[in-house]
């Protein structure tokens, strides 16, 4: 199948090209930057030059294509609704003039739930749209990526800095990209994904003084905790939005409220690893993922001490 994949230079985006590379699809990515994407070019995947926000560049990515998989959002020097509203309907659109059989969109999980918070009734209001455009659909709704654990705890434990903690920080059904990416494709193939919407969550919620002690036990150190009150965190997103230099920063805070808060987030996955034929025994999980990764980082920090050693203890040529 030719497939065209959208933020395939994201954590996420990479991932889905490259397991759909290996499951053999032939894959066109939309790309704003060559040169970052080289990379996608080199695994064997198209490059396409084009920006959501500009409708006249897109037409030429779509030739050909079966299916999209739009993995984008919005980096963090852009204006959230410009691109993950208008960029999608721009998006949306263009596929359906390309008469695409299938459009899978990650969404976030309960989107619905926040129509406060801009990132997520944008998200909503984009399920709403792609829905009602006639263009054949999966939505993927995740909780949180595995791969954010690593900058959140993992490294400012080795670093012995400070773990941010925000609110009562809820627990969450972290995935792994690589796990979500073969939702992503799985569904291409699957007639009984087609106009319908699943969650994706982890084994199970994990807060993060969990995490901050699992990170702990699999490094030997001891990580340092400090806690934002949520009340702190509202008075700064009220005074960001005074300012149109601080709108996005507002909007970003909003969604930081989400995760703040004690209800956990995740969602039964039981009937979504039925329908994908997906064994939930494959999925990584959080322990796995840690366990990996400290289990690697761990190995090359001895390597370097022993280098270092080995280079002290040589003698002198004079």
């Amino acid at each position: 199948m030719k497939l065209l994949v959208i933020g395939g230079t994201g954590t996420l985006g990479r991932q889905i090209v490259r397991h759909a590379l290996d499951q053999g699809h032939e894959v066109h990515c939309l790309v704003r930057s060559f040169q970052r994407a080289g990379f996608l070019r080199e695994w064997g995947a198209r490059l396409f030059r084009g920006d959501l926000c500009k409708p006249e560049t897109l037409p030429p990515a779509f030739e050909g294509v079966e299916a999209v998989i739009d993995a984008a959002t919005a980096r963090p020097t852009d204006a959230i609704e410009q691109v993950d509203w208008q960029g999608k309907v721009n998006l949306i659109q263009a596929a359906k003039a390309a008469a695409v059989e299938r459009f899978v969109f990650f969404s976030i999980l309960d989107a619905e739930k926040y129509p406060h918070v801009p990132l997520m009734d944008i998200k909503r209001c984009t399920e709403k749209f792609l829905a009602e455009s006639g263009v054949p659909y999966t939505i993927l709704r995740p909780c949180g990526f595995l791969q954010g654990l690593i900058g959140q705890y993992a490294i400012p434990i080795l670093e012995k800095q400070a773990v941010w903690v925000m609110g009562e920080a809820a627990p969450i059904a972290y995935m792994n990209t690589q796990d979500i990416a073969r939702f992503a494709i799985a569904a291409l193939a699957i007639p009984e994904t087609t106009n319908r919407s699943f969650p994706l969550a982890g084994s199970r919620a994990w807060g993060a003084y969990e995490i901050v002690r699992l990170c702990e036990r699999l490094s030997g150190q001891e990580g340092k905790v400090s806690r934002m009150p949520l009340g702190l965190m509202r008075n700064v997103r009220r005074l960001a939005s005074f300012f149109q230099w601080g709108w996005n920063l507002a909007d970003r805070l909003a969604f930081s409220e989400v995760i703040a808060g004690s209800e956990p987030i995740t969602a039964p996955m039981d009937e979504v690893y039925s329908t994908f034929a997906i064994d939930p025994t494959e999925i990584t999980t959080v322990e796995a993922y840690m366990g990996d990764y400290f289990s690697r980082i761990m190995k090359k920090l001895k390597e370097l001490d022993y280098d270092r050693d080995k280079a002290s203890k040589k003698k002198l040529p004079f």
